[in-house]
């Protein structure tokens, strides 16, 4: 069964993750209302039909629960790198040019897991290019570097004014992880229940093409 995609909560959204629950689920909203003539300082609340909870809203900002409202990190990033990302997701909301930075410094440790030096990000992927790395995936990398390059330089890109762009960056590097450690991960565990004498046919196959 597919797996359903994150979609983080937005202002009158009629379905999202709840900042609750987690689950993805329709979601009821009021606005509030002073005397029945006007609204409260733009406060609105979000009931999700999963859990029941109250999510608070002031214009387009969650209020409350204070979460993260982005996907959680792949299991399978690395420590360091997984570390990084739960600290953007931690301030993303308060600045989302900051939860930026940090996530090109996680791509950075991550392409050092991968066989690049972590020193510097651009010759890592030039590297990983050299090495066969998926075009896909290199455009990913490229991706959350330049946008993170960027987030720290006036005048470029503006995340403050559109955090969606860094909301999206969090997708990308659990995406990088599935492509890169995932995936193979999986592949090698299903490849290991081959019989053994197919797998040494196979081997053989290969080595005449290489020779």
């Amino acid at each position: 069964m597919p797996k359903t995609p994150f979609t983080a909560p937005y202002l009158n959204g009629k379905a999202f993750n709840c900042p609750n629950c987690g689950a993805y689920a329709k979601q009821d909203w009021a606005e509030h209302w002073h005397n029945n003539t006007k609204d409260v300082d733009g406060l609105a609340t979000s009931l999700c039909d999963q859990c029941n909870n109250f999510s608070i809203w002031r214009y387009i900002t969650l209020l409350y629960p204070q979460t993260s409202s982005v996907e959680t990190p792949s299991h399978d990033l690395p420590a360091d790198v997984k570390q990084d990302y739960e600290e953007a997701a931690q301030i993303f909301r308060q600045s989302p040019r900051a939860a930026a930075a940090l996530l090109r410094l996680a791509i950075q440790k991550l392409c050092a897991h991968l066989g690049g030096t972590g020193e510097n990000l651009n010759d890592d992927i030039a590297k990983l290019v050299k090495e066969g790395l998926p075009i896909r995936v290199q455009q990913m990398l490229d991706t959350v570097r330049v946008i993170g390059n960027h987030s720290v330089h006036a005048g470029v890109i503006d995340l403050n004014d559109n955090p969606q762009v860094a909301e999206a960056l969090f997708r990308l590097v659990n995406i990088i992880a599935e492509k890169m450690i995932t995936e193979p991960k999986e592949i090698d565990v299903l490849y290991e229940t081959l019989p053994e004498a197919d797998r040494r046919n196979i081997a053989k196959r290969d080595k005449q093409v290489h020779d």
